[in-house]
C-alpha cells in the first residue's frame, strides 16, 4: 500500500533520491485518517536500511588513533577499532565527510588523501575506485576513496587530509 501512494502521489523520484516528503494524502485514501504522511517509496526504505551497514570490527579489537585534517585547517584526533573503514570512522566521530552511496562503490563523495607512506602501505586501488576517483575534485597522487580504506596499524598516528 505504502509503494502505492507514494506512485500516487507523485514523490517517488524525491524518495528515490532518499528525500522524505510530506504530503497531503488525496481523497481516495478514506481508509488512512492522518491528514499526511511521510513517504518513501521502495528504494528510499532500502536505502534508510543500509545506512545502518558497518563493518563489523572482532570482540577485542586494538583501538587505532589517526587524525582527520578538517577543510578549515584544523585536526581532529580519532580513536577507532581496528578493521572500521575510515569512512565509518569520520562518521563515527562526526568528522564533516560524505559517503553518499554508503559504501557501495559507486560515488566520489567519501574522496580522503592519505600520506604517501600510508598510501604507499596499502594495496593498489582497484579498477573501478580509480574510475571512481578521476570523478572526484582536488585529486591528488595519494587519493583514496574513505569507504575502500581499512584502519589497521599502518594508520596509527597518520593524519588523513579531507580535500
Amino acid at each position: 500500500m505504502l509503494r502505492e501512494l507514494c506512485r500516487r502521489s507523485g514523490v517517488c523520484r524525491a524518495a528515490a533520491r532518499g528525500v522524505t516528503t510530506a504530503v497531503a494524502l488525496p481523497r481516495w485514501s478514506g481508509d488512512i485518517i492522518a491528514a499526511t504522511l511521510q513517504l518513501r517509496c521502495a528504494v528510499g526504505l532500502q536505502r534508510q536500511q543500509r545506512r545502518g551497514h558497518r563493518t563489523i570490527a572482532a570482540d577485542g579489537a586494538k583501538m587505532i588513533e589517526f587524525h582527520f585534517k578538517l577543510r578549515d585547517g584544523t585536526r581532529k584526533a580519532v580513536s577507532v577499532p581496528e578493521g572500521t573503514t575510515v569512512l565509518e570512522a569520520a562518521h563515527a566521530n562526526q568528522v564533516d565527510l560524505e559517503g553518499a552511496c554508503e559504501a557501495s562503490l559507486a560515488c566520489s563523495t567519501c574522496h580522503v588523501i592519505l600520506p604517501q607512506e600510508v598510501y604507499d602501505n596499502y594495496e593498489e586501488p582497484t579498477e573501478k575506485e580509480d574510475d571512481l576517483l578521476d570523478l572526484a575534485p582536488c585529486l591528488s597522487a595519494t587519493s583514496r576513496l574513505s569507504c575502500q580504506v581499512v584502519v589497521d596499524e599502518r594508520m596509527a598516528g597518520k593524519e588523513v587530509h579531507l580535500p
